[in-house]
């Protein structure tokens, strides 16, 4: 694999993402909430392939990130053996980019510098709609099971019990975007006795781990956050499970979100879909690291994302460069 490379972060895609408006297609006849520059035509919810074959891109190295809920730089390692089956199933060089951040994993893709990206789960709709991402992938069990659930911590002393004592408590949001730590329970919580940031005092952490090490250490009085970052932490010791309590948990949601750009060609596309797809998790870091999965499964932004999207409307979100900058 080679080393990670930096993207020139949120300055040089924020150029992009005002340099790029102007190539618009006037011509589309629909494009639903997608960007201006890219059409929907078929009414899948994704960017469209360009119709310009000239307009294709098959470059010599693809770029890839996964996204930033912990640190990158022990995500690049456990990646590795995954890059180097995708360099031997595209027959492209891979490098690794450590993302900081939501917003410039978005705007290196919309820039054209990121071909394939792992898109945590509420910030797939701006990928999508800002960045011409398409959804292909997600891991899963040998039975197509897959998801994840939002889970709500307190210390194991708290006398917080259920979602409606947060009421006049210091609770850690992840960062405006996250699903889990922030727009579900923004949609969620007032049915269960609360309105976040009116009922109690919204912080945001700008991680899952760092609400649930906020929650440890006493920073904060709560969190909501997702049950897979949980598990992963606890597993590697990074907090002690006996000291918080657990005080509410949703249905699941789909987890991280595996997507190219909608502008590589079709072939390398398929290359791509077949890296994922024909990848063995067993007795790899991958395989290790994300537990009660086996594989990528295949999946689409319009099935698997319908009730994230259902969040995120209920939240007012919409997806412009001014709401991704929000993070």
């Amino acid at each position: 694999m080679k080393n990670g490379i930096w993207l020139g972060g949120t300055i040089l895609a924020t150029i992009s993402l005002s340099a790029t408006a102007v190539f618009a297609q006037d011509d589309c006849s629909n494009r639903g909430q997608l960007s201006e520059i890219y059409c929907d035509a078929n009414g899948d919810l994704v960017a469209d392939a360009p119709e310009d074959e000239s307009e294709l891109r098959d470059p010599d190295t693809l770029v890839f990130a996964y996204t930033p809920v912990e640190d990158p730089a022990i995500y690049e390692d456990i990646w590795d053996p995954f890059i180097e089956h995708l360099e031997e199933t595209t027959g492209k060089d891979v490098q690794f980019f450590a993302v900081q951040s939501n917003s410039a994993e978005v705007e290196a893709m919309r820039s054209g510098r990121l071909h394939i990206a792992g898109f945590s789960t509420g910030p797939t709709p701006f990928a999508v709609n800002l960045a011409g991402a398409v959804p292909f992938a997600i891991m899963g069990s040998d039975d197509g099971r897959f998801g994840y659930t939002l889970q709500v911590y307190t210390q194991a002393d708290s006398d917080i019990e259920e979602v409606a004592d947060l009421a006049g408590k210091r609770v850690a949001h992840t960062s405006p975007t996250s699903n889990s730590g922030n727009q579900a329970p923004r949609a969620l919580f007032p049915d269960l006795g609360v309105v976040p940031g009116e009922d109690y005092e919204v912080t945001y952490s700008g991680s899952h781990d760092q609400s649930m090490l906020g929650v440890v250490a006493g920073d904060y009085d709560a969190a909501p956050v997702a049950s897979e970052v949980v598990d992963r932490m606890a597993e590697r010791g990074l907090y002690d499970p006996e000291e918080v309590k657990m005080i509410w948990e949703s249905d699941p949601f789909p987890t991280t979100s595996y997507t190219y750009a909608h502008d590589l060609s079709p072939d390398l596309k398929a290359k791509i879909e077949e890296a994922f797809f024909s990848y063995d998790f067993e007795g790899t870091e991958l395989g290790e690291e994300f537990t009660g999965v086996s594989k990528f499964i295949p999946i689409t932004y319009e099935d698997q994302w319908a009730v994230i999207r259902q969040i995120q409307s209920a939240n007012g979100v919409e997806y412009t460069p001014q709401g991704l900058a929000a993070e």
